[in-house]
């Protein structure tokens, strides 16, 4: 079993309905929730807008490979409403983001455009400190 942590990021619609929604499907499609930190309001990253994140982390333990749990997550994304990925760089405002943080202790290397890997700085990396103690 993996444990897996994942970002969450709404800035449109019900955020906080939005980010429940997500945890919901991640419980029943990528494996059990095993921690699920505060929701915290952050500004946009990488681009203006007028409307503000909710962002939230989970720790979920999952029998899926990494690829397994990005296609899952991303799979999610389009059943709650995402309509479209940033790309080169170039974000907007979305309904959700779900964000494959880290995977056990994995290090992957990969060229695959849909597989996107995070480096710092980031306000991804505050994300992580917000989890629960117990995770």
């Amino acid at each position: 079993m993996a444990k897996v942590y994942l970002g969450l990021g709404t800035n449109l619609g019900d955020k906080e309905q939005n980010l429940r929604d997500a945890v919901q499907k991640i419980e029943e499609q990528v494996g059990k929730i095993v921690s699920l930190s505060a929701f915290y309001i952050t500004a946009p990253w990488g681009f203006s807008s007028d409307n503000s994140f909710l962002n939230a982390a989970v720790c979920v333990d999952t029998e899926l490979a990494p690829i397994d749990v990005l296609q899952r997550t991303q799979a999610i994304e389009q059943k709650l409403g995402r309509t479209k990925k940033s790309v080169n760089g170039i974000y907007s405002d979305r309904l959700i983001d779900i964000d494959l943080l880290l995977y056990d202790d994995l290090i992957l290397s990969t060229t695959s455009p849909s597989c996107l890997l995070y480096t710092s700085p980031s306000p991804r990396d505050g994300l992580l400190s917000r989890m629960p103690s117990s995770a």
